[in-house]
């Protein structure tokens, strides 16, 4: 039986909150077949938690998106990034301005960095006056 191509070991950082865990991602034929602890030191040293080590499915799976969807005429249609961000911020600004900062609120991710998750709710706060921001952290 032909061998396929050797594994690939590419480090990276686990995707499932914002701790930031070291992980190698185990590349085979161009499919994640395992994750494993990253190099060390790290913050999650030898471990990984179970969405860490099993939760990498979401990679490859069909419904994944893959590029922006800006609703045309109806229908969801794939738009560039710059499109799409442009397309928000006017959407957010003009309800700013019409409704008030009140009219307006973000939902962040606990996916996120503690720093990115920082600069969403400094953009909702400074940028458009809004306090009605809320996340997904529920443990």
């Amino acid at each position: 039986m032909p061998q396929g191509t050797p594994m690939q070991h590419i480090p990276t950082i686990c995707p499932y909150c914002g701790v930031g865990c070291s992980l190698t991602l185990c590349v085979e034929d161009g499919r994640v077949v395992r994750a494993e602890p990253g190099p060390s030191p790290s913050v999650n040293g030898p471990a990984l938690c179970a969405k860490g080590r099993f939760g990498f499915d979401f990679v490859t799976h069909p419904d994944r998106l893959r590029a922006p969807l800006i609703r045309s005429r109806g229908r969801l249609v794939p738009a560039s990034w710059d499109d799409a961000l442009a397309l928000v911020a006017g959407r957010l600004a003009e309800a700013a301005a019409v409704g008030g900062p009140s009219a307006v609120g973000g939902f962040s991710s606990a996916r996120c960095t503690n720093e990115e998750n920082y600069l969403f709710q400094k953009l909702f706060r400074a940028g458009l006056g809004s306090n009605n921001i809320d996340h997904c952290a529920r443990l």
